[in-house]
């Protein structure tokens, strides 16, 4: 554990992708670099963990999005990490069966519609709103943009959807994606389990008062949530101005966890490399990864209204939730080979506060401003703060990158 400094050059706070970003790239151009984590570990949303299930399980980002150019990929190569894609086969299921060749084909000309619908919107305002909600297949789409978005289609914004670039290369990264993070930030200046409490810039220097101490600074770039933004876990004196704190309100965050179940046998029949996208066609469905990192597990994953019903049940109870999902589809049968099960809880986390930043319809724009620094001496970087990139690990980095070099050019210059 790096101990906290006195003073530096520059504060940043959180360890998640972008703080880890911005402290490296502010250290490797020269400068005195302190970052505060509250937790204990490195890596923030990125988490990778191994014990409950005796395998690594992303207990948050798992896909390298847009791989083509997502800048992690790089770093995992040169970290000596295997990176590429993985061949899945998709499915529906249907409560009782699997969907036919027609019917996912119906599914995927409604889902291209729908987005198109969204895409094509001339006004930002919710998706449910450009769709056709009486269709087959509404229910199970409002689920999808659950998962995609963290919120359901009455909440996902038009534009911040039609902003967002993805180029559909989705790659594994060997080892998982939170461990890759991890190793990414292993040299970073990060004080764990000292988080930031106040922010005092009515001075000259900046003071960042923790329960270790006080660190000064000539800039602080703040990457948590939008969660613990809007819930004033961090004080600042003076306020942050209002289109600030009106950029933090608009952009909260989303739902999404994760129920991972392994099995002491392989329970999911033929083909061997089954991936279930659906376990129904209702709102309440879960997408299931099945046979993930190579062994009998069973991933399920949930956005939106479902993942914070998820988030606010006992463990048992959202265990039993994914395995009755699961049950539907390979038969009742699965329920006694469980061995080890993993509830997330990204949602009542206090230092996370959910999944990823969701814009509220009409408040798509307000990314700009979440990543506009205040008085050039408070910069702010995460995912919430990336148009094209918002809510991946490769977003957070970016935007990590840039506030340190916007910081390093403003302290520079003074």
């Amino acid at each position: 554990m790096t101990p906290l400094p006195r003073d530096c050059d520059i504060a940043v706070i959180g360890a998640g992708a972008a703080g880890l970003a911005a402290a490296k790239t502010a250290a490797a151009a020269g400068y005195r670099v302190a970052a505060l984590e509250a937790k204990g570990r490195i890596g923030g949303r990125a988490w990778t963990e191994g014990e409950i299930l005796g395998v690594p399980l992303d207990h948050g980002c798992h896909w390298l999005h847009s791989a083509d150019r997502n800048p992690w990929v790089d770093i995992a190569r040169d970290l000596g990490r295997g990176v590429g894609p993985e061949a899945r086969d998709r499915h529906i299921h249907l409560g009782d069966r699997w969907a036919s060749d027609d019917e996912v084909a119906d599914w995927d000309d409604y889902a291209d519609a729908a987005f198109a619908a969204m895409v094509a919107a001339e006004r930002d305002v919710a998706a449910d709103t450009m769709i056709d909600r009486d269709a087959r297949w509404a229910s199970l789409f409002d689920a999808w943009l659950g998962m995609i978005n963290g919120v359901n289609g009455d909440a996902t914004s038009t534009l911040d959807h039609a902003n967002y670039v993805d180029t559909h290369e989705n790659w594994r990264v060997e080892g998982a994606y939170g461990a890759l993070v991890a190793a990414y930030g292993a040299d970073a200046p990060v004080a764990l389990e000292t988080p930031a409490l106040r922010v005092d810039w009515s001075g000259k220097a900046i003071r960042v008062e923790t329960p270790c101490g006080v660190l000064a600074a000539r800039a602080v770039i703040v990457t948590v949530s939008t969660a613990v933004l809007a819930a004033e876990r961090i004080v600042f004196d003076p306020p942050l101005p209002d289109w600030k704190r009106t950029a933090i309100d608009g952009l909260p965050m989303g739902a999404a966890e994760k129920v991972a179940l392994r099995f002491d046998a392989d329970v999911f029949g033929d083909p061997a490399g089954l991936y279930a996208l659906f376990s129904s066609a209702d709102a309440d469905t879960m997408s299931f990864q099945i046979r993930s990192a190579g062994a009998p597990l069973a991933v399920g994953y949930a956005g939106g209204r479902l993942a914070r019903e998820l988030a606010a049940m006992e463990a048992d109870a959202a265990v039993a939730f994914a395995l009755e999902r699961l049950k539907r589809v390979f038969g009742s049968g699965v329920a006694r080979h469980v061995v080890a099960a993993v509830r997330t809880g990204w949602g009542t986390d206090p230092d996370i506060g959910g999944g990823y930043s969701a814009a509220r319809p009409g408040k798509a724009h307000l990314r700009a401003d979440m990543a506009r620094p205040v008085d050039d001496r408070l910069f702010f970087a995460g995912e919430a703060a990336s148009l094209p990139y918002y809510s991946t690990a490769h977003g957070a980095y970016l935007t990590g990158v840039a506030a340190a070099e916007a910081a390093v050019a403003a302290i520079s210059d003074a």
